[in-house]
């Protein structure tokens, strides 16, 4: 399957999105530590979604699929799986839909990210990992007729992350190269067909955890795959698999993927806030990793943006991964 999105439909549901949702600001990246570690010569903006509703890009998928429901659908509810911010971006769809969200959260799931979930007004159930997530929500959809918000993968999910590429050539559209976090491939497939619609020259690069690399696997082979093991401290870039649309979108626009440590996001981490004051997740953290890491002499002399994806942590996992990257 390969899928070629029309640019003009990613802009009229940014169009709209837009009553609902920020758009979120760029600005120069850099700093006393991130200067010496950058690419040589390149010039490094980032796209700041951590500023987003919800805290994460996630609302622009989730509120994307939710406006697109009829109003039947919207009475019976929404229900979907989530690490976390899926489960904040389906309350807030939700809530600014006037329908109701039941979300079943992982187990490990962030506290803070339970406590914003539940802040928007959503029913929450726990599962223990995230195939029994997927299981469970298929048996509320069964039960209850409620309309499935899936956290990465669909037409409308895409459509929604799409705004994220917009925004950026909007502000900045001569780029030569746009590095984006890749889990389940929503945020990646999005931005990736918004920015090669509209810059075809413009390389895009996927950040991957190696701790949880099925969108590489998947790339290699050409097929979807489930990982038999996940580990990894970027939970939100962690689904158990790959789907076939965000794949298929993913491998019809993106150039090239890398895979990242948990150590080079810890790093990446303490850099951000030592030289941006920016408290970011783990996910965030990840294309500033790859930037002043497998990508750096790639994109020597380059004008290059990141998209910063999220900042959904509690003070005491945030101020512990720090440390790590610190080295203390």
């Amino acid at each position: 399957m390969d899928i070629h999105l029309d640019v003009n439909l990613m802009k009229a549901r940014h169009r709209e999105l837009a009553t609902y949702l920020e758009w979120t600001p760029v600005c120069p990246w850099g700093g006393r530590q991130l200067d010496a570690l950058m690419p040589d010569g390149a010039t490094v903006i980032a796209k700041l979604e951590q500023f987003q509703k919800t805290g994460t890009f996630k609302a622009r998928g989730a509120l994307s699929n939710v406006l697109a429901l009829d109003d039947a659908q919207r009475r019976s509810g929404v229900t979907g799986a989530s690490a976390g911010n899926h489960a904040i971006a389906i309350a807030f769809a939700a809530k600014a839909a006037s329908s109701h969200a039941k979300v079943v959260m992982q187990a490990s799931a962030n506290p803070a990210r339970i406590r914003a979930a539940e802040a928007f007004g959503a029913e929450l159930v726990m599962a223990v990992d995230g195939r029994a997530a997927f299981a469970k929500v298929d048996e509320i959809a069964t039960n209850e007729g409620r309309a499935v918000i899936h956290p990465f993968d669909g037409e409308h999910t895409v459509l929604g992350t799409a705004g994220v590429g917009l925004e950026l050539f909007e502000d900045c559209p001569n780029l030569d190269a746009v590095l984006v976090a890749v889990g389940g491939g929503g945020l990646a497939a999005g931005v990736s067909a918004a920015i090669k619609s509209l810059n075809p020259n413009c390389e895009v690069y996927g950040v991957e955890p190696e701790g949880a690399a099925a969108m590489s696997r998947s790339f290699k082979t050409g097929k979807v795959v489930t990982l038999d093991r996940i580990e990894t401290i970027a939970d939100s870039l962690a689904p158990p698999m790959t789907m076939p649309y965000s794949l298929s979108v993913c491998r019809h626009y993106i150039d090239e993927i890398v895979v990242v440590s948990d150590a080079a996001i810890c790093r990446a981490m303490a850099l951000m806030f030592e030289d941006r004051g920016l408290a970011v997740e783990p996910a965030a953290a990840a294309t500033t990793a790859a930037l002043i890491g497998p990508l750096r002499e790639k994109l020597a002399g380059k004008r290059v943006a990141i998209i910063v994806c999220g900042s959904n942590i509690d003070f005491e996992s945030y101020e512990a991964l720090v440390r790590q990257g610190l080295g203390r």
